[in-house]
């Protein structure tokens, strides 16, 4: 069986969790309030590095109720920095794709039985590197690579514990979709329809370098140490400067620009100073300090670097030539979706991705000045294409 906590308690590190050992129960035969993070341990895992990491825990939450053959179970796979808090449960905390899944939504949890992961590397439950290692200390430094393949091998044996030998769905945005795509080739017979949204068939090369320019700014604070600071400060200014960084390729230069414009925030004007280090600031400034200091207070920056690597590593043709041929054991059906605005991922990589997929797939177009992250904002806009082609 697995260990479960209520939502409210659910820790930012799963050093904090206390997993079973046991094989997972079926679910709807055990009593889990929808939307409670749970705790399973998978065994070792090895990865495509070479390495192994011991004693794998996932931590998941889910909602609805698993039928008698099992062929109810949909997949939504988090974003970058996301959790596995899909939408509401019995703490009625809300969810980050609440026009997504819930009672009465295209994921309709009433129908469905629906299963959010966390993934491998992160620390909203998962193994990584704020576990702790066998010797009882945290991996810190030495937590190895993972990519997306990795994590969905790891994600499989969670599915196969549940009872789940197919998905009915897997759906996904941003790294998510990245994740959902993989799980369609990697496993095609376990998944029936696949949602790839905002994201093509691999991270290019601009993608890694904003990437890069992230991981970089966490080690080079000194607060770093070389990845090993758990007991300590941490690096704090590196993580907030990442999501800084991070936060204006989620967002369109229209929407910065319209939203804050050149305006000073109050009551300082920015070239109103004796000095650089005394000058003013603009809003825009204030508002990327903002979400960089949110992200600070509940992620942690080695996951940060984990992540943002296996999400570069992000190429579902690697080692299975060329793209069509990659794509070709995929029997899912497919939804494709792209942000008119986004710059992080182009809506040119979706319709590549979806020229390449097997039989014909359209791509879907959210309408959304926002930029990338209106594939969370704006999903509302895909729930008739979803209802009619996939949880009719």
């Amino acid at each position: 069986m697995t260990i479960a906590v209520t939502r409210k308690g659910a820790p930012v590190s799963s050093t904090a969790s206390t997993p079973a050992t046991g094989p997972a129960v079926a679910a709807g035969h055990y009593p889990v309030p929808d939307g409670t993070v749970q705790y399973l341990r998978i065994g070792d895992l090895d990865l495509e590095s070479g390495s192994r990491l011991p004693d794998v825990t996932l931590g998941y939450e889910t909602w609805g109720t698993l039928n008698a053959d099992r062929s109810n179970a949909v997949l939504i796979e988090h974003a970058l920095t996301g959790d596995t808090h899909v939408t509401r449960g019995a703490s009625e905390e809300p969810g980050w794709w609440e026009q997504l899944a819930g009672p009465g939504a295209p994921v309709d949890t009433e129908k469905y039985f629906v299963v959010s992961i966390n993934i491998l590397g992160g620390c909203y439950g998962s193994t990584g590197p704020s576990t702790p290692a066998p010797d009882g200390l945290p991996w810190g430094s030495r937590f190895p690579l993972v990519t997306l393949r990795d994590t969905t091998a790891a994600e499989a044996r969670l599915a196969d514990a549940l009872g789940i030998r197919s998905w009915y769905a897997v759906l996904g945005g941003s790294l998510g979709g990245a994740r959902a795509l993989e799980w369609a080739v990697t496993f095609p017979e376990r998944v029936r329809r696949c949602a790839v949204i905002s994201i093509g068939a691999s991270s290019t090369a601009e993608q890694i370098a904003f990437a890069q320019a992230q991981t970089l700014a966490i080690r080079q604070d000194p607060g770093f140490n070389g990845g090993d600071y758990y007991g300590g400060p941490g690096p704090v200014a590196g993580l907030a400067l990442a999501r800084r960084i991070a936060h204006i390729t989620y967002r369109s230069a229209a929407e910065l620009d319209g939203r804050f414009g050149r305006n000073p925030q109050e009551p300082e004007a920015p070239l109103q100073a004796g000095s650089l280090a005394g000058r003013g600031r603009y809003q825009v400034e204030s508002y990327l300090d903002h979400q960089g200091n949110k992200l600070v207070r509940r992620f942690d920056a080695n996951s940060y670097i984990a992540i943002t690597e296996a999400l570069m590593s992000h190429d579902v043709s690697r080692g299975r030539g060329e793209l069509e041929e990659a794509l070709a054991p995929a029997t899912a059906e497919f939804l494709v979706a792209a942000v008119d605005s986004d710059r992080l991922y182009f809506p040119a990589q979706s319709h590549a991705l979806a020229h390449a997929l097997p039989g014909t797939v359209e791509v879907q177009v959210i309408r959304a000045p926002i930029g990338h992250d209106g594939f969370l904002t704006e999903i509302g806009q895909l729930s008739g294409q979803l209802r009619e082609n996939f949880f009719g």
